[in-house]
């Protein structure tokens, strides 16, 4: 009931499409409830001789019955469309109501989740809200109403008959709720193996390449098979149990028919009831037992309904770690100052990533990280950009804790640049405008041309209208890395984030990009992480992490007099080139 009731305050807001639909509903209940006893009005008329003022009734009947048929087709359809219209629109909200939550969410809620379950639960599981929502309550109100109207009716025709047609009812009851209970497990179970086998999909076309280089096609298609097969069993589960509610409800309805013709001959014998009576009991004994026979399905889909509602609601009602404050500020006119202040963090408790790190950085400089791969740089920027929170310690842009920073305003004056870049699926100045969707083409082509990318987008058969594929697909790693350097520089952030910004490149284009790295320098907060030592050589300050701490600081000619860590790393670089 709590699931249904979060779920009906989702859907108030098409309350007038709803109710449109109600009223379509409860007419359509009351042509069906009224054209049996048109026909039995006209069975009786038969009955006791046609005369000719007779004949002029059955007309008027006739043209009754059939003016109700085109109301039932009328009604039918407001019912079956503006339902459905409602319920799909209902769907379509959640599914972007839940994509939103997710996309807000801190970074650690995806670190135990797959791609593909996440996607299954925005699809998938949001789609059987529309059987919910179009089916079952729309059928539910026909039902109740059909069943209560129909009730009355045999009720007036003959008590006893109408009580003899409710003994099945105990039954069919008793049957409902042990199925509803043991059907929505399997359900919840199918959804689950539904998300699982979306995971592994979306995992194996990510990392074709790899399966076609490690020659594990047969491998991998066998996994998916067995996820594929996993999915099929548990609705096949589900599928039994409702093959053996739905034929049982028929047949316990079938008894109450039964019932009902034999108690019916009996009363005509022994207390003279009418054919015409007859005709109609048995007329209205199908709409009465239609409303009972029908729980089996409404029962499903109201299982297979809340089986993904309760799915959905895990997204919607997961906390979210990093949030804004009521009372969060907006950063004006950033200079660029970076402040770190004993900042300790781990991503799992008891084993540290960063241990009381702290620094300076001043406006305009270039601060860069270095030190073996996993001993906090990357964490460091993500820090900075509030996707993680530190356990002690505070960060300070130009004096000010980000957490007190309204969290979209902080990030508009970060511009990252990962090892790992993504492009999207869209054209290079799409996806160099992706963070300023508002410049021009030649503020687009300026950046480029500061990230030396210019050259070669012009060389490109479209230019800067050229897809890049999905991630990118079509552009080599350092071509995706430097347009991600142009997307960075079009932002006019006042600090940016290089983290290993030439890793993907050669040693002709890493000078390239370093002149444009240096071209900004003075204008821009840099903070570089960088394996090849090259790269950072002008900042202004150098920080060599090592297990979580800051063991060396200065300047590239301090470090290399101190004869530490960052001499030997640069040493070591020196003799490979």
């Amino acid at each position: 009931m709590k699931t249904l009731w979060r779920l009906s305050k989702e859907a108030i807001r098409y309350r007038s499409l709803y109710l449109l639909a109600i009223f379509a509903t409860l007419s359509l209940t009351v042509v069906n409830l009224t054209a049996p006893k048109v026909l039995s009005s006209m069975t009786g008329i038969v009955r006791t001789g046609v005369t000719a003022e007779g004949l002029v009734q059955i007309r008027k009947l006739t043209l009754i019955l059939i003016a109700l048929y085109l109301l039932r087709i009328v009604f039918r359809f407001m019912s079956s469309f503006l339902s459905h219209k409602a319920a799909w629109y209902l769907v379509g909200d959640l599914r972007t109501k839940v994509y939103d939550k997710m996309v807000h969410m801190h970074l650690a809620f995806f670190h135990d989740k797959q791609t593909g379950d996440l996607m299954s639960r925005v699809v998938n599981d949001t789609r059987d809200f529309e059987l919910l929502y179009a089916h079952m309550i729309p059928e539910t109100i026909t039902n109740f109403v059909t069943f209560t109207g129909v009730l009355i009716i045999l009720l007036t025709i003959n008590p006893k008959l109408a009580l003899i047609t409710c003994a099945p009812i105990p039954l069919i009851l008793i049957s409902g709720l042990v199925f509803a209970k043991k059907v929505r497990s399997f359900f919840r179970i199918s959804q689950q193996k539904m998300g699982e086998l979306n995971g592994k999909l979306q995992d194996n076309l990510s990392g074709t390449h790899e399966i076609q280089a490690f020659g594990r096609e047969d491998y991998e298609t066998g996994r998916i098979n067995e996820k594929n097969f996993e999915h099929i069993k548990a609705m096949l589960q589900a599928l039994k149990v409702s093959a053996v509610f739905h034929p049982s409800v028929e047949f316990i309805s079938s008894i109450g028919t039964i019932l009902v013709v034999a108690f019916g001959g009996y009363l005509a014998y022994s207390e003279g009831l009418q054919v015409e009576d007859i005709v109609a009991f048995l007329l209205y004994l199908s709409l009465f037992y239609q409303p009972i026979t029908g729980l089996a399905n409404l029962l499903e889909n109201m299982q297979q309904s809340l089986a993904g509602a309760e799915r959905v609601m895990t997204i919607l009602d997961a906390p979210n770690q990093i949030e804004d404050k009521e009372d969060a500020i907006e950063l004006h006119d950033v200079k660029g100052e970076i402040v770190f202040d004993h900042v300790s963090f781990s991503y799992i408790d008891g084993i540290p990533v960063l241990n009381d790190v702290s620094f300076t950085c001043k406006p305009g400089e270039m601060l860069a990280l270095v030190g073996p791969t996993g001993v906090g740089k990357t964490t460091i920027t993500e820090l900075l950009s509030r996707f993680y929170e530190p356990q002690s310690g505070r960060i300070l842009i130009d004096g000010q804790d980000i957490r007190d920073v309204r969290i979209s305003n902080l990030r508009q004056n970060i511009s990252t640049v990962l090892q790992d870049t993504f492009l999207f699926n869209g054209t290079i100045a799409e996806n160099i405008s992706y963070a300023r969707p508002e410049a021009t083409l030649e503020e687009i082509k300026e950046a480029a041309k500061a990230a030396n990318i210019d050259k070669e987008i012009e060389a490109m058969p479209d230019g800067y209208d050229t897809v890049t594929g999905e991630r990118g697909v079509k552009l080599s790693g350092g071509q995706k890395q430097r347009i991600a350097i142009a997307r960075a520089i079009l932002r006019r952030s006042p600090i940016i984030v290089l983290d290993e910004a030439t890793a993907a490149v050669d040693v002709e284009t890493e000078k390239q990009i370093r002149e444009a790295i240096n071209s900004l320098t003075g204008k821009r907060t840099i903070i570089a992480i960088a394996h090849r030592l090259s790269t950072i050589r002008s900042a202004e300050q150098i920080l060599v992490i090592e297990d979580g701490k800051v063991v060396e600081k200065g300047t590239h000619e301090e470090l290399l007099r101190q004869g530490g860590q960052y001499a030997r790393m640069n040493s070591i670089q020196k003799e490979n080139e």
